[in-house]
């Protein structure tokens, strides 16, 4: 998924002759905190609602108090999403201008519509369980994963990392895969020593495992 894939039609520009309150207006209506000022289409940067408050004179044109100090966040078209949501959290502004290579300006993504994007790669409709692994950095591999997922019969959906609280050698691994009944994956992953945080499952075959396993414990201690 690229930028120019997500450009909103919806979201207007605005330009140095419109008043603070048209602007913050138009914000309100399309439910953003950030909109770009274009003249023509040179791209001046993004106006926020504090900025404007900050002024005081809701209608004096922005030309008034903008200065060229204006954010100039942008992505370029054939940038990832990734990269696109890289900028709208690094920055904090909910839209992202869209660039050409000749810096005129395309059209803005919205937040709302990243975050939309960005949840469908997570595949949230299809069926399946989710499985949380906790590693050392240096272990993680991905074969060896994906080897015993699909030794399980089951497929991956989906699989993302990520550094819990400030941790520079640890990392969590979430993997959805096309299965409910993730008894099977568990029970590998636990022979090959993953450290599994936690599971997202239908329930009734984890409790039959572990009722079966308590059944054969009370039998070994019973002889």
């Amino acid at each position: 998924m690229i930028a120019e894939r997500l450009i909103s039609d919806s979201i207007p520009t605005v330009t140095l002759s419109d008043s603070g309150s048209k602007v913050l207006s138009l914000m309100d209506v399309f439910r953003v905190s950030h909109l770009p000022v274009v003249v023509d289409l040179e791209y001046l940067g993004v106006i926020s609602d504090k900025e404007i408050f900050d002024a005081r004179d809701f209608d004096a044109p922005l030309s008034s108090f903008v200065t060229d100090q204006l954010l100039k966040p942008h992505i370029h078209p054939h940038q990832h999403i990734f990269e696109v949501a890289a900028v709208a959290s690094g920055l904090g502004v909910t839209i992202v201008p869209v660039l050409s290579e000749e810096h005129n300006y395309l059209g803005s993504i919205s937040r709302y519509d990243l975050c939309n994007q960005l949840t469908g790669l997570f595949s949230p409709n299809e069926p399946g369980g989710i499985v949380e692994l906790q590693m050392c950095e240096k272990d993680y591999s991905l074969s060896q994963i994906t080897q015993i997922i699909e030794g399980n019969d089951a497929r991956i959906l989906s699989l993302y990392t990520w550094k819990p609280g400030g941790s520079t050698t640890e990392i969590n691994v979430t993997i959805k895969v096309n299965q409910l009944d993730l008894s099977g994956i568990i029970q590998t992953l636990s022979r090959y020593n993953y450290d599994i945080k936690a599971t997202f499952m239908d329930q009734t075959p984890l409790k039959s495992l572990i009722d079966d396993r308590f059944d054969q414990f009370m039998r070994y201690i019973n002889i």
